[in-house]
C-alpha cells in the first residue's frame, strides 16, 4: 500500500469489515491499523455470534476506533468498503433501526477524542487486510464448531 500526501498527515490508517455468512448469521468484525507507509500497527478481529452483516461494520468502526484510542492515536484515517456506514457516520443517512443505534452512538462518541479523524468509502477490493481478518475469525469459528 503505497503512501499518498493526503494519508501522510494521519498518525495511523485503519481499514474496518464486518460480515456475517447469511444476514443474520454467524458474524465477526476486523480492523487492521497501519502506519501511513503500511506496516502493522495491530490487527483485531472479534466473532459476534449470529448477527447481521450491518451490525458486523459498525462493531469493526468501534472496535478499530477504540484500538486506535488505546495506542494513543490521535489523527486517524478510517477505510471502510461499508458505504451505509460510511454515510451514516457523516450525516448522510440517517440511523433508523434501533439495533444499530447503540453502535452509532458509541462511533460518535469515540470519533470525539480523535483530534483529526477522517472515515472514506473504498472499494472492497482496497479492504482486503480488514476482510481477511473477518473470513480468518469467521473459518476459526466454524472449525471450532467442528471438532
Amino acid at each position: 500500500m503505497p503512501a499518498s500526501a493526503e494519508i501522510q498527515s494521519f498518525e495511523a490508517m485503519m481499514f474496518a469489515d464486518g460480515g456475517s455468512r447469511g444476514n443474520p448469521g454467524p458474524a465477526a468484525s476486523g480492523a487492521v491499523l497501519v502506519t501511513p507507509s503500511g506496516e502493522l500497527i495491530e490487527e483485531i478481529g472479534c466473532y459476534l455470534g449470529r448477527a447481521t452483516n450491518n451490525v458486523a461494520e459498525w462493531t469493526a468502526l468501534c472496535i478499530g476506533l477504540e484500538a486506535g484510542l488505546r495506542r494513543g492515536i490521535k489523527r486517524l484515517a478510517v477505510r471502510m468498503d461499508s458505504e451505509l456506514v460510511v454515510k451514516q457516520m457523516s450525516g448522510e443517512y440517517r440511523v433508523k433501526h434501533v439495533d444499530l443505534q447503540p453502535l452509532y452512538s458509541r462511533a460518535r462518541a469515540l470519533v470525539r477524542n480523535f483530534e483529526r479523524i477522517e472515515i472514506k468509502h473504498v472499494p472492497r477490493k482496497q479492504n482486503a487486510l480488514a476482510d481477511a481478518v473477518v473470513n480468518a475469525v469467521l473459518d476459526q469459528e466454524a472449525a471450532a464448531r467442528i471438532s
